[in-house]
């Protein structure tokens, strides 16, 4: 991935770095645009990274079952000969039209990009992970919100804390590599698939339910070990080199309620059969866009990410036509990598 300069200018602004943002940056390489990928978390990848990486993905076209972790590298990997440049751990913030009819989304963090065109696929908005309050002052410190590498915890003993998918993904991934792993959750319930909750503990990770991480214990900088309270009140005190908050995340449309865009019922973005937004040049794809018949798959992002960007080329430049031809027909579909 090719990170992007601080300000600067692009064809087409992607806000949204799920499969869906990804396809279109792929697709708007195809049709000669220069792009630019946004996304607030610090990975590419939306929902798959964040909540089910380790799961398999059955309903992807020509795969009869995928990893979420390698579809999203898949994905980059096809856009990669086109050079899109990837704007992450930014948060959209503002958008202003300029006189010439383009638009300048300034990020939270105070970059500026000035785009032809805007596609919005952002999802189900942005994510923030649910704290964990009694590890907070640890965080980017041995407490992360998902795993980025797992060989990081290699040789290390890990306390995962949730019960939904990803805390039971994270177990499976992880137990091999690392000295040990415990999952912590409050309730003895899970909301994790039975297959993989039967499978985590088939392979012997530790679970402790009716049960709450209250305390880390660190030397100012690293953690040594937690305190995990049951609900009997009783305290125990486990080794510990990384805590994993697995804790689910919480998902908003946040600033783009700011942008002039029609907006249904604060949480999906009205498209016509174009893709088209209410405002002309900014367009939708995937789970945050709505239309009569809409169905919230992968598979159908992709094939709306297309129309949007043949719109939005044609948008950018009226000389070029809405649909370019097959990439079948074109003597060279993809530029070579250097």
């Amino acid at each position: 991935m090719s990170p992007c300069p601080a300000d600067h200018s692009t064809d087409l602004l992607i806000v949204g770095a799920g499969p869906t943002g990804l396809f279109a940056a792929y697709y708007a390489g195809f049709r000669g645009l220069s792009v630019t990928v946004l996304d607030s978390l610090p990975e590419p990848g939306g929902q798959i990274n964040a909540m089910y990486p380790e799961k398999q993905i059955f309903d992807i076209a020509g795969f009869p079952a995928v990893r979420g972790r390698e579809l999203v590298d898949r994905l980059l990997e096809q856009a990669a000969p086109y050079d899109p440049c990837h704007l992450l751990g930014h948060r959209a913030e503002t958008m202003e039209r300029t006189t010439e009819g383009a638009f300048v989304v300034t990020t939270h963090q105070g970059v500026r990009v000035r785009a032809r065109a805007v596609l919005i696929t952002g999802g189900i908005g942005t994510f923030t992970p649910r704290p964990l309050p009694a590890a907070a002052a640890y965080e980017g410190a041995g407490l992360a919100y998902f795993v980025r590498r797992p060989d990081d915890y290699a040789g290390r003993d890990v306390v995962i804390v949730g019960g939904g998918d990803s805390a039971f993904d994270w177990a499976l991934t992880l137990h091999p590599l690392a000295a040990s792993v415990t999952l912590v959750h409050r309730r003895d319930t899970f909301r994790a698939h039975p297959a993989t909750v039967a499978a985590v503990r088939a392979a012997g990770v530790e679970i402790l339910t009716e049960a709450e991480l209250s305390k880390v214990v660190g030397d100012g900088g690293d953690i040594e070990a937690v305190e995990i309270t049951r609900r009997d009140r009783q305290t125990h005190r486990l080794p510990c080199r990384g805590i994993i908050a697995a804790l689910g995340f919480t998902a908003n449309l946040g600033p783009l309620l700011g942008w002039g865009i029609d907006i249904a019922h604060r949480r999906h973005i009205p498209v016509d059969s174009a893709m088209r937004t209410s405002l002309p040049g900014i367009y939708a794809a995937g789970d945050i866009n709505d239309y009569p018949g809409k169905v919230r798959l992968i598979a159908v992002g992709f094939g709306e990410a297309a129309t949007a960007v043949n719109n939005a080329a044609h948008h950018i430049d009226p000389e070029q036509p809405v649909f370019p031809g097959h990439s079948t027909d074109v003597s060279t579909a993809a530029p070579a990598v250097a």
